[in-house]
């Protein structure tokens, strides 16, 4: 069984910085990619940032700058520094895997998500 476990959200003034973890566990082959997703009330979720095995990047453009993700292979651990937090960044933020687990027949890959972690940016 794969868990992904998000921690770190928290209520934090604008311009006030705050740094997000995704824990991966279980029996796991390999991880392709983490990624971090976040969804505000009335709109769609998504994606803010993404790091593969090959330490490739990829930001969306309205944290770009202010964000930074990172990894941890050795714990399974995915960061998003988050710096200049905005009103808009407000949102629950969900962690986002790409992998695969071992099975009879090999391994099997596809996405697990974490439950979710909450950001409030406000004053």
């Amino acid at each position: 069984q794969v868990q992904l476990v998000e921690s770190g959200g928290d209520l934090v003034q604008p311009g006030g910085s705050l740094r997000l973890s995704c824990a991966a566990s279980g029996s796991i082959s390999s991880i392709y990619a983490m990624d971090w997703y976040r969804q505000a009330p009335g709109k769609q979720r998504e994606l803010v940032a993404g790091i593969t095995r090959g330490d490739t990047t990829k930001y969306a453009d309205s944290v770009k700058g202010r964000f930074t993700i990172s990894r941890d292979n050795a714990k399974n651990t995915v960061y998003l520094q988050m710096n200049s937090l905005k009103p808009e960044d407000t949102a629950v933020y969900y962690c986002n895997a790409d992998l695969s687990v071992p099975t009879m027949r090999g391994e099997y890959r596809k996405n697990y998500w974490g439950q979710g972690t909450q950001v409030t940016v406000s004053s």
